[in-house]
């Protein structure tokens, strides 16, 4: 973007802004000053000829003429005064390139004052909840309606509005957790964020047919469709994958590797989408709120969350 900040552009948006302003003007003032002399219709001249009206000429239909009556003044002043609005708005405000206009007021500087603002009013309730413990926080229904609201604000972009994930985005309503679901591992994955990878496995499980093989005994591990013969040499490939979601196959969550003996696919679960996450691998990014909605923000969000998985009897009965 460092090719647009000379102060070419500056000059540009300026004067184009200008010239339009005035081009509407100049527009304005011609037409309010071009009269169209009154053409009498054929025949004896109706009531807007003896009033000074008269045609402009253009005829349709043979008996459908155009009027030529005047733009009523009111309506030209309105147009007048947009105009000298817009100007008196861009001395006040920013709209003419670099000029910061007369009053100094920047979106970013309104957007801090509302973070301010809104912090003096709900910061204290935050801290009461931080120094609360998470269970408690997610039995509050007050505590649960604002992590409803920051999580639809938040999360929802991702995990959807219902919190049931999409492909590629955990279901944050089940108890399937890569990472683990305890309420401080929550709050820990908010906070800091995750960075999920899975390195392409086709060189180490070996040729097209292993990777298949592979496929399908991990598809018959939670009990799918797979072909019965295709999974035993599969199950003799799956040395290599054992190293991060166990032998078993039970996942590891300290890796954030996935359970694979349950019906739980993050990417999907047929064939097909498991021979090429085998091939191709996985890279799955979770962003750090830290920074941006600070601790006692998201202390209230993970409470919200665990509670999705673990209903809470106060809240439900509200």
């Amino acid at each position: 973007m460092s090719d647009f900040t000379s102060g070419f552009w500056n000059l540009y948006i300026t004067v184009l802004t200008l010239l339009s302003i005035a081009g509407c003007g100049l527009l304005l003032w011609s037409q309010s000053r071009t009269r169209i002399a009154p053409v009498a219709a054929a025949g004896t001249p109706g009531p807007n000829d003896a009033a000074g009206v008269g045609t402009t000429g253009h005829v349709w239909d043979d008996d459908l003429t155009e009027l030529n009556t005047p733009m009523p003044r009111w309506w030209m002043w309105l147009f007048w005064i947009t105009i000298v609005f817009a100007l008196l708005y861009l001395f006040l405000y920013p709209g003419l390139g670099t000029y910061a206009g007369k009053l100094g007021w920047q979106s970013a500087g309104a957007y801090r004052e509302e973070l301010k603002k809104a912090e003096a009013d709900y910061g204290p309730l935050f801290q009461r909840y931080l120094k609360q413990d998470l269970k408690a926080v997610a039995a509050d229904p007050q505590a649960h309606a604002i992590g409803e609201r920051l999580f639809l604000t938040y999360c929802a972009q991702c995990h959807g509005s219902d919190a049931h994930g999409n492909k590629g985005y955990p279901n944050l309503t089940d108890n399937d957790w890569l990472y683990g679901g305890t309420p401080d591992i929550i709050k820990t994955t908010i906070l800091k964020g995750r960075n999920g990878q899975m390195p392409s496995m086709a060189a180490a499980v070996g040729s097209d047919t292993d990777v298949e093989n592979v496929a399908h005994y991990v598809m018959s591990l939670s009990n799918a469709n797979a072909d019965p013969i295709k999974s035993v040499f599969g199950k003799a490939k799956f040395g290599v994958c054992a190293a991060c979601h166990g032998a078993d196959a039970h996942g590891n969550q300290a890796l954030g590797a996935p359970n694979l003996s349950d019906k739980v696919w993050l990417y999907g679960g047929s064939i097909d989408t498991i021979m090429e996450t085998i091939r191709k691998g996985r890279n799955s990014v979770m962003p750090a709120f830290d920074g941006f909605l600070g601790e006692a923000k998201v202390h209230v969000l993970a409470a919200y969350l665990w509670s999705l998985s673990n209903p809470q009897p106060s809240v439900a009965a509200k």
